[in-house]
């Protein structure tokens, strides 16, 4: 018996030493430097819970523009992309197997090459000037006169950056939901006509979702943290950190601003564990939702 779980610890070994170093360590380190006044030069200097207080009551960026604009971009991007998500991996399912495998991918491809298909696609279709996609179909449709100057405009931005995040929304979660769509018993749905279900509606809801809860599970974490966790949209289609008059600025862009910007690495942590805390909430929320019963 001890020479059997001593080789599941060995086999287990290599991924406890890297979620220790690169998730547990790193957010300890976050922990205690947010109750110091650290610029990365100098030896920190314990303050306390001055960071947090500076958080909640003096940083009116953070509580004017920040804070509002990462809930609304959150509450938009997370369930609708979650339900964007689901409902693509559902589509696919009914799909023979080569259409559904080039339409996954090509649906997938957006999320790993995010940096180029921001700087390369989106730039060039949200260009200010008449040769943007977006200015030269506006004014062939008469809608506009003259262009619009859509990266400093602030009633575009955060508009903007969230159409972007949708689309590149569908990472390993749309994918976990397409192998647990895939994975479901055709003997269930056998049963459930049997039983009186009569169409793919009621298939999905009695029988595809309630098959699925750990995929489904997953994917609602997945799209909480990425949800939270999107900063550099903003920041690669405006070209600046902070995004002009703070109008798409979120929580990972805030704290980038104090850290790498200002070098306030203790201001910076709060924040970061502030985040953490946010995510933790919202991803407690979905487990509670998605995770099994019994």
């Amino acid at each position: 018996m001890i020479a059997k779980k001593s080789t599941a610890y060995f086999f287990l070994l290599p991924y406890l030493v890297l979620f220790s170093l690169f998730i547990i360590v790193p957010t300890v380190m976050a922990i205690a430097l947010s109750f110091t006044n650290f610029n990365a030069v100098e030896a920190p200097e314990f303050v306390g819970l001055t960071n947090y207080i500076n958080l909640l009551t003096q940083d009116t960026i953070f509580l004017q523009y920040v804070l509002p604009n990462t809930l609304i971009f959150a509450i938009i991007v997370g369930p609708c992309g979650y339900m964007l998500a689901f409902f693509l991996a559902w589509s696919l399912s009914q799909l023979t197997k080569g259409p559904r495998t080039v339409l996954a991918l090509i649906i997938y491809s957006p999320s790993m090459t995010m940096g180029v298909a921001m700087t390369v696609v989106w730039r060039v279709v949200f260009l200010g000037n008449q040769s943007g996609i977006a200015n030269y179909a506006l004014t062939q449709l008469g809608a506009i006169t003259e262009p619009i100057i859509w990266m400093l405009n602030t009633n575009y931005i955060l508009p903007i950056i969230i159409v972007v995040a949708l689309w590149s929304s569908m990472g390993v979660g749309f994918l976990a939901m397409l192998a647990g769509v895939m994975n479901v018993s055709p003997e269930l749905y056998e049963a459930a006509a049997i039983d009186g279900v009569r169409n793919r509606l009621q298939e999905m809801f009695y029988i595809t979702i309630p098959s699925m809860k750990p995929q489904m599970l997953f994917g609602a974490v997945m799209s909480v943290v990425g949800a939270f966790q999107a900063g550099n949209i903003g920041t690669m289609l405006t070209g600046s950190n902070p995004t002009p008059m703070y109008a798409g600025q979120l929580i990972v862009n805030h704290i980038e601003d104090y850290g790498f910007i200002r070098y306030e690495m203790g201001y910076a942590a709060a924040v970061s564990v502030a985040l953490l805390g946010i995510i933790y909430a919202f991803s407690f929320i979905a487990k509670r939702l998605f995770s099994e019963k019994d």
